[in-house]
Parts: C-alpha cells; sequence; structure tokens
C-alpha cells in the first residue's frame, strides 16, 4: 500500500491534481458554512439559510446534462477556465456586504458556484483517467477523498472564524484566490489530449448516450445502485444525529464531534482503498464498505457514549467504499469520449438520493423510535450490501488485469 501511493505521490500530474483539490476544496468548504451564516445573520431566517445549500446541491440534479458539456471539449482547458470563471463569479458576493436586499447575489452565485462544480467534477475524473496510471486509479481516488474529508474538518471552522472578524466578503475572496491557485496547478498538468470528435447528434441524444452506457454495464450499474441506497439510508441516519445526542444527554453541538470523528475515519480508509480494491476487488470492497455502515447504524442505535462514537468512526470508514469504488469503477470501464457524461450521471444517481434522505429522515425521526429506525436501517444496509459481497470471480485479478475500457 505505502509504495502505490509514494508512486501517486510523485506522479507529477497526481500530485498537481491532488494540490488542486486540496485548495479548491478549502475554500468551498469555507464557504459553504459561512454562506449559511451570512443569510442567518441578515435575515434571521432559517429557512432562507438553508436555502444555500439547496442551491449548491441542486445543479446536480443535472448532472447527465451538465457533464455532457465536459466530453465536447479538452477537459484540461476547461478545467482551468472554470476554476478562473468561479473565481470572477466570487467576486460580485463583495456587493453584497451588509444588504439583505442584495442577498439574490449570493443565491445566483451559490446556483451557478454548484452546476460549475458539477462540470468540473466530470472534466476532472475524465481528466484523471488520462492523465494517471489506471493501476494507480484507486489509490488517486481514494487519496483524493481523504484531502477533501481533510478539508471539511478545518475549512469550515476557518471560515466561520473568518466570518465572524471580517464578515462574509473576505471568505468569498479567499475561495476566489484557492480557484485562481487551483487552476495554475490544472495548467500545468502535462497530458495530451485529443480534440473531441464533434458529434452530430443532439445534447438530448449525447446525454441520453451516458445514461444507457452506465446503465447497459454489468459491472457499473450495481455500484452505482448500490452507492444510491446507501447514500439515501446515509440521508435517514443524518437526519437521526440530533435525536441521537439528546438521547446521550448532550448539548446539539456535540454533533460537531461525531463528524469530526468520521472524517477521521473518511481519511483512513481513503489513504487504504487503493490497496483493498486491488485485494478484493471495486464490488466486494464497496460492499464491505456498505456492511460496515450497517454495523455503524446498529452501534448508534446503542444509548452509550463509547458505542455512538464507535459508530461514527464505523460510518466514515464505510460510507466512502462504494463512492469511491464506483468513481474507480467508471474511469476504468468507460471509454474517454464518454468518461464526462457517465461520471456526472453517476454522481447524480449516487447523491441525489441523500436529500431524499434527509428529508425522509426528518419525518421518521418524528414519529419512530431511533431504538427501531436504526436498527431497521442496519438490516436494509446489510440487503443493500449482499448483491456486491457475491463471488463474482477473481474480481481482484481481473481488476489487475485491466487496463483499458471496452471499446463503447
Amino acid at each position: 500500500m505505502t509504495t502505490t501511493i509514494v508512486r501517486v505521490l510523485r506522479d507529477r500530474n497526481a500530485g498537481l491534481y491532488l494540490g488542486a483539490v486540496v485548495v479548491s476544496g478549502f475554500g468551498t468548504s469555507a464557504l459553504w458554512l459561512a454562506s449559511g451564516i451570512w443569510v442567518k445573520e441578515l435575515t434571521g431566517s432559517d429557512g432562507l439559510a438553508a436555502l444555500c445549500q439547496f442551491a449548491l446541491w441542486a445543479p446536480t440534479l443535472m448532472g447527465p446534462l451538465l457533464g455532457t458539456l465536459a466530453d465536447r471539449t479538452r477537459r484540461r482547458p476547461l478545467l482551468v477556465a472554470a476554476n478562473l470563471a468561479l473565481a470572477a463569479l466570487l467576486l460580485t458576493l463583495v456587493a453584497v456586504d451588509d444588504d439583505a436586499g442584495r442577498l439574490w447575489i449570493l443565491f445566483t452565485v451559490l446556483f451557478l458556484y454548484g452546476a460549475c462544480g458539477v462540470v468540473t467534477d466530470a472534466a476532472e475524473a475524465a481528466l484523471v483517467a488520462t492523465a494517471v496510471d489506471k493501476e494507480l486509479l484507486g489509490d488517486f481516488n481514494g487519496l483524493r477523498m481523504s484531502a477533501n474529508e481533510g478539508m471539511k474538518l478545518v475549512a469550515p471552522l476557518a471560515g466561520a472564524g473568518l466570518f465572524a472578524a471580517y464578515g462574509g466578503a473576505p471568505v468569498a475572496l479567499l475561495d476566489a484566490v484557492t480557484f485562481v491557485l487551483a487552476a495554475g496547478m490544472f495548467a500545468l498538468l502535462r497530458v495530451r489530449e485529443a480534440v473531441p470528435v464533434r458529434e452530430l447528434a443532439s445534447l438530448r441524444a449525447r446525454t441520453a448516450e451516458g445514461a444507457r452506457y452506465l446503465w447497459g454495464h454489468e459491472r457499473l450499474r450495481p455500484l452505482v445502485v448500490a452507492g444510491g441506497l446507501t447514500m439515501l439510508s446515509s440521508g435517514i441516519t443524518g437526519a437521526t444525529v440530533y435525536a441521537v445526542v439528546e438521547r446521550l444527554g448532550h448539548s446539539p453541538t456535540y454533533t460537531g464531534v461525531l463528524y469530526v470523528v468520521q472524517g477521521a475515519g473518511s481519511v483512513a480508509v481513503g489513504v487504504a482503498s487503493g490497496a483493498l480494491m486491488r485485494r478484493f476487488g471495486a464490488r466486494r470492497f464497496g460492499g464491505a464498505g456498505i456492511a460496515l455502515t450497517a454495523l455503524s447504524a446498529a452501534l448508534t442505535a446503542v444509548p452509550n457514549d463509547a458505542a455512538v462514537l464507535a459508530g461514527s468512526l464505523t460510518n466514515g470508514i464505510g460510507l466512502p467504499c462504494v463512492l469511491i469504488a464506483g468513481l474507480t469503477a467508471v474511469q476504468r470501464e468507460t471509454p474517454d469520449a464518454l468518461v464526462g457524461r457517465v461520471a456526472a450521471t453517476a454522481n447524480t444517481l449516487m447523491f441525489t438520493p441523500t436529500a431524499i434522505g434527509i428529508a425522509a429522515g426528518a419525518a421518521l425521526v418524528e414519529s419512530v423510535d431511533i431504538a427501531i429506525l436504526l436498527p431497521v436501517l442496519a438490516g436494509a444496509r446489510l440487503l443493500i450490501a449482499a448483491p456486491l459481497l457475491r463471488s463474482w470471480g477473481d474480481e481482484g485479478a481481473r481488476e489487475r488485469a485491466t487496463s483499458r475500457p471496452p471499446s463503447a
């Protein structure tokens, strides 16, 4: 494991890409929290503050369509341009200042921010498949997850502190600087990209082509479906966190401790994911992760601090597994011309259910005792994991032998 991680970190393209993820992720996580605080302070409305997260998340519903844009041009120039455009867009937030009447600017920026994020995520997935050795994709995606989760542990507090001291505009400026730095790192990537062949089909037809490829692929579809169902159940358990903390006799601020412990677990599994996928294969790695989230739900149902903390750690370790496995499989199994739209479609199918789960969990936690709800969710997750844990031949050996994606 150590050898392959060192190989990833020594790879010039991989190092630059991870650097871009770290700096832009720091700015994004800082703005993610500060935007809600900004709206809350100007309006006093919890609902409007929550709309900040919805504005950022809503464009993922258009993932298959937006991902198609990443297949229409070379990905490196697209990433440079998109990051610079986001930096310029963030500068408009200076106009919001302390004027609640200008909050429409903030919501517009957040929506466009989310839309650009969908396009850049798709372009990054496609570019990485070209720039990084396919043997190292699992390690790379795991390190990327670790970098993202690591930023989530420190950046929101930094953003909140900067907002408390100087207001929202400096947080926006900080985020803009991180995107400029990320654009510079993407510009330094050394990768040969052919100009995409101009497709005569309509945008709708090209979007549908990516969805058909994903749904018709016997190895990708089970991973993406399992990922979506897992994130649906994760949304439900996420809605129970305050009830869990209340049952333990702690104040709501204790949820921060649980999130930090969960984040630490995600950072740890990200580092080990490449080696684990080579050993067990993507399906069984993803299935084992889902099974760990089932154990997490069972532990969280126990009204004991140590058990709940163990459940948070276990959830942090298990939840990213199927997501890393799904993205790595998409990059390995998809022809270059389709990677952008297939990756965006997979992200939509895996992450959109989270919002549905949160809404369902908000209703269930009011009517169902969490001592019953959490064990039921644990059982449901075992059912989700079961198809992935079934024997699928020597999957690990087959993945090691696979160096090129099949033809479309």
